[in-house]
């Protein structure tokens, strides 16, 4: 049966009924007073323009979206209206329930929010490794990440934010109003394909290496872009990868890395993730764009 069926979203504001979000979040992010937002924070980002958004089924809460109001501080000198957007902060959905679209279902509902306040922009980031988030995110939203930071969340290993000694992350801008995006959500116009971008003669910029026994090791070098578009390939279960080999996770950490650094800094921007199998493998792939006029109507003042 399709889960979806019996499930409604909801905000909650009510402080004993936020509970069960803080319990929601100790499903993924554990016990730590570091990991889970508590039920007083939660309470106030609720009643003071933010939202706990929450996903039932039945009368079991599975899944969560808490989010608020902030300002984008990169231009000190523009008045803090101009810069609003929505800081989405956490989403945890029970284990499961994945692969179901619940998640997707609160990003929409996310997303409806904002354009009844008038906000264009929602940011978010998340670990570049994690492939069905990439997938989430990019492909199926229609976000875009101009930018990688490193150790975002410094490399102190309490509460769960840092993973083999990084706290990498993408940077996620969810323009929700571009028709980009509006094209992703409502399936109007089909997202390439992995083959339509090889056929654009778009590099792989880090081929990985098989070995003997069928695992993906980083390349050794980067291929340089030879077109406007460029694509990174990571692990399509990182997860997996790093409880069973914890120095082949720590190297593609590495190696990711420096790949997303030397493309960003050339002046690409992630605009898609592709999913593809071929050669006998599951591969997953970055799509980079050069940041020309494509990217530019993502940026339009008000």
């Amino acid at each position: 049966m399709d889960k979806n069926n019996s499930i409604i979203i909801r905000p909650l504001r009510a402080f004993d009924e936020l509970r069960a979000v803080v319990e929601l979040q100790k499903t993924y992010w554990g016990h730590d007073l570091e990991s889970v937002i508590p039920t007083h924070m939660l309470f106030s980002i609720a009643n003071s323009g933010g939202h706990v958004l929450t996903a039932f089924d039945g009368d079991k809460p599975i899944g969560c979206l808490v989010g608020f109001l902030g300002t984008n501080t990169t231009d000190p000198d523009r008045p803090a209206m101009a810069n609003l957007q929505v800081v989405s902060k956490r989403m945890v959905v029970l284990p499961e329930y994945r692969s179901h679209g619940v998640g997707y279902r609160l990003k929409v509902a996310q997303r409806e929010l904002a354009i009844q306040a008038g906000i264009r922009l929602v940011v978010w980031t998340f670990d570049p490794l994690l492939s069905s988030n990439a997938h989430l995110n990019i492909r199926k939203l229609g976000a875009v990440c101009p930018r990688y930071v490193i150790d975002y969340y410094g490399t102190n290993p309490d509460g769960g934010l840092v993973s083999h000694g990084t706290s990498d992350r993408l940077m996620v801008e969810w323009w929700i109003t571009h028709r980009r995006v509006d094209e992703r959500l409502t399936g109007s116009r089909s997202p390439l394909t992995f083959a339509k971008y090889r056929e654009a003669d778009t590099i792989i910029m880090n081929p990985p290496n098989l070995t003997d026994d069928g695992v993906f090791t980083p390349a050794p070098t980067f291929l340089p872009p030879k077109s406007s578009l460029a694509l990174i390939e990571i692990p399509t279960n990182f997860t997996i990868m790093a409880e069973n080999n914890a120095a082949l996770a720590k190297a593609w950490r590495r190696h990711i890395r420096e790949a997303f650094q030397s493309i960003i800094s050339q002046g690409y921007i992630v605009t898609d993730f592709v999913r593809e199998h071929y050669d006998g493998h599951h591969h997953a792939f970055y799509v980079l764009s050069y940041n020309g006029p494509q990217f530019e109507s993502f940026r339009v003042d008000p």
